[in-house]
């Protein structure tokens, strides 16, 4: 295929009508809109993980039914067959659509003052497309109200009703509301301490325009969580949620296998499914397993770029990880065993609570593995029963995450141990073993071992490595180098305490099947063997203490060598 007919990637693009007349890639999910007419709700709130698809499905929605609509977009998709609902809903109905993403303030006053600001926009929007000759005067004072970057409380909350009744009135066809990232505002609020009176204004926009308008002809919502129905959407009797766990729509939010293969294909890239795969796959919504969009689309990307590129945790950039790093503090030893478990890619049983609220949502570590669920940081296998589910990691992108923020979490746990981090460091470098062996196994002790079955032994080193570099870095006179190149080969780590001359070499192995003593042999020969000692030699340093350690998921095994 020659390279002018290869459309481009729509990497970070959640515009339909751009994806479509810009000659972007469009994975087909306008099925979407047949399921919402034919399995009808008045009111219907969509849950996914961030990064799923959600802002560019709404932004479909809106290119579908919106007056005006431009029906070439759709040719060719799969809405496209189904002539009769083309017929009867494609570009009849006005529309409001809001996103709520950039509704983020550290004081409520700024966030009431973006919420207008989002309101003023779209009210602009509307405004742009309507004769006004046509209004009334009470029309007219509505939509200058709703244009007023200083509205008053009351008409804000009271926003999307006015402007979906003044709709009705000039166009004689109840609207369709489209609401993005719902939760955002609330997310937000909670973090920054005004969560109560965000609840509150919510409270009041979304009851004003989802209950009992008689303007509504459905609304689509979207967001992360599904925030209690008690905190936001009190008396909405005409409310459908469609979480995670629901079948219906499984397939509409993520990419499923047979997406990703026609993309892998269509780009020459089919080489790179088993990876892919390896990495962005195992979310479960509904009964179909789905890759992360915005993961295989940044790698792709990569991939036409550079074919050597390694994968890499796309999605870790779009987040903070504050609930993984949040969770790992707050667990408690049976916790703490339950992680292990996880990152071992075992499953853990869990009661899922997928209805909180925002303020619940760290009381306890149970309902931090049910946000941890429903954001998309782990995912279910087999047949849940009675809201209990078999939690796994979906895939290693999240593997990497939670080993990231286990290690994060270890060197601030043990920063704290000013006298126990001396006391290891005086051993290692007075080469006492087995005063830095018990030292090390206590350490150990605290900790969450990662003894993945995902990666090979040599990654599993890794993590100890990781570690004792944790553990030296208090010293802040020693030059500490890693993986760096001595004699016939790479070591682990060099140590070199130039004030006293003395240099430590340290090779770690992982004792398979608790191996520890053959592990520190092979770990003292290759020291030996491939004459690490040499660079620190070379650097003048008079005493060398070689150690081999071997570790086996919560203890290990010292050895000491004076060269």
């Amino acid at each position: 295929m020659a390279a002018e007919q290869i459309v481009k990637l729509p990497v970070g693009i959640e515009s339909f009508e751009k994806i479509r007349t810009e000659g972007f890639y469009y994975v087909d999910k306008t099925g979407l809109i047949r399921d919402l007419l034919y399995n009808w709700g008045e009111v219907n709130l969509f849950t996914r993980p961030r990064r799923f698809g959600k802002s560019l499905n709404m932004s479909m929605l809106k290119s579908f039914f919106e007056i005006g609509c431009n029906s070439s977009l759709f040719k060719g998709l799969e809405i496209y067959k189904e002539t009769e609902l083309c017929r009867r809903y494609m570009g009849k109905f006005p529309v409001i659509s809001l996103s709520l993403k950039g509704c983020k303030a550290d004081t409520f006053s700024n966030a009431k003052d973006m919420l207008r600001l989002i309101i003023n926009e779209e009210t602009q929007r509307i405004y742009n497309n309507l004769n006004i000759s046509q209004l009334t005067e009470p029309q007219q004072n509505t939509i200058r109200r709703l244009m007023e970057p200083n509205m008053r409380d009351a008409d804000l909350m009271n926003a999307l009703r006015a402007l979906s009744l003044l709709l009705y009135q000039y166009y004689g066809q109840k609207v369709i509301i489209l609401i993005d990232e719902y939760d955002v505002p609330l997310d937000k609020a909670f973090e920054s301490g005004y969560y109560k009176q965000m609840v509150m204004l919510m409270r009041n926009l979304l009851e004003q325009s989802l209950k009992t308008n008689e303007s509504l002809y459905f609304a689509v919502l979207t967001g992360c969580l599904r925030i209690a129905k008690e905190s936001i959407f009190t008396g909405l009797n005409n409310f459908k949620v469609l979480s995670i766990t629901n079948v219906k729509y499984d397939e509409y939010f993520g990419f499923t296998d047979k997406d990703v293969k026609l993309m892998l294909e269509y780009y020459a890239l089919s080489n790179h499914y088993d990876t892919i795969k390896q990495w962005y796959d195992g979310y479960r919504f509904g009964n179909v397993s789905v890759y992360c969009p915005w993961d295989v689309i940044c790698y792709c990307d990569d991939l036409l770029t550079d074919p050597q590129k390694e994968p890499e945790t796309y999605w870790t950039h779009t987040s903070s990880n504050h609930i993984v790093k949040r969770f790992i503090q707050k667990a408690r030893k049976p916790a703490q065993r339950e992680i292990e478990r996880l990152i071992a890619g075992e499953a853990v049983s869990k009661t899922i609570v997928e209805e909180l609220t925002y303020d619940e949502l760290e009381t306890s570590i149970d309902n931090m593995w049910s946000v941890l669920f429903t954001t998309g940081y782990l995912t279910y296998k087999g047949h849940p029963s009675a809201g209990t589910y078999d939690l796994i990691i979906p895939n290693l992108e999240i593997h990497k995450i939670f080993v990231a923020q286990v290690e994060e979490w270890f060197k601030e746990l043990v920063y704290k141990d000013r006298i126990g981090l001396s006391e290891f460091c005086r051993s290692l470098k007075e080469g006492k073993a087995h005063e830095t062996e018990q030292i090390l196994n206590a350490y150990l002790l605290k900790t969450i071992s990662i003894r993945d079955t995902f990666s090979p032994i040599s990654k599993k080193e890794n993590f100890y490595h990781g570690i004792l570099l944790g553990l030296l870095s208090s010293e802040d006179d020693w030059i500490i180098r890693s993986n760096m190149e001595a004699g016939d080969g790479y070591s682990d780590i060099f140590v070199e305490i130039e004030d006293e001359r003395i240099g430590i070499i340290i090779e770690v192995k992982y004792a398979e099947n608790d191996a520890l003593e053959i592990g520190c042999e092979k770990a003292m020969a290759q020291i030996i063997d491939l004459q690490y000692t040499s660079k620190l030699q070379a650097d003048g340093m008079d005493t060398i203490l070689g150690y081999g350690i071997a570790c086996y998921k919560k203890h290990c095994k010292v050895i000491c060598k004076h060269f």
